[in-house]
């Protein structure tokens, strides 16, 4: 790297003062400044960009080893899944209502001890409009169009006049 100190920074102005001469000596001071300027945001643009990419190599290797990470708990969870229905399989394979099931002295768990299962009745969802109606939000009644006050004839009439 160049050392420059000020006694090297003097000299190098001297030089200038009399090469260029007093009255250029300002306007190149300044082109000089504004090119330095311009050379050090080109360098930190670059600078940035590598810590950018850097950033971004660092994200995939993250997401891959989430992703082989998820994909290991998912497999695991389908291992345990089939497991699970095997056994399941295995422990209620006796309480298919065979004639074991009705024999008093082998049935151990049967169907006839099950209470009855409850099925809900089918109710109409129009019942409770006026609460559905209500629990959508004011925004969103306004950008569909949806009245929300009872408008009598006069203000319709008013409200659908052509204007002359």
């Amino acid at each position: 790297m160049i050392d420059l100190g000020i006694s090297k920074l003097a000299l190098i102005g001297a030089v200038a003062l009399i090469v260029i001469g007093p009255e250029k000596l300002p306007r190149v001071a300044r082109t000089v400044g504004t090119l330095i300027g311009k050379a050090q945001k080109y360098v930190s643009d670059v600078k940035a960009e590598v810590n950018r990419a850097m950033e971004l190599d660092e994200l995939k290797k993250m997401k891959q080893t989430m992703e082989s990470a998820a994909q290991s708990v998912e497999q695991s969870f389908h291992e345990g899944t089939h497991q699970f229905e095997k056994d399941w399989k295995d422990a209620t394979a006796g309480l298919d209502g065979s004639a074991a099931a009705h024999d008093p002295m082998t049935a151990s768990s049967s169907s006839d001890f099950l209470p009855p299962l409850f099925m809900p009745q089918y109710r109409h969802p129009g019942k409770n409009w006026r609460l559905k109606r209500a629990a959508t939000p004011q925004w969103y009644k306004a950008r569909q169009g949806v009245r929300t006050k009872a408008l009598s004839g006069a203000a319709r009439v008013a409200r659908f006049r052509p204007r002359a």
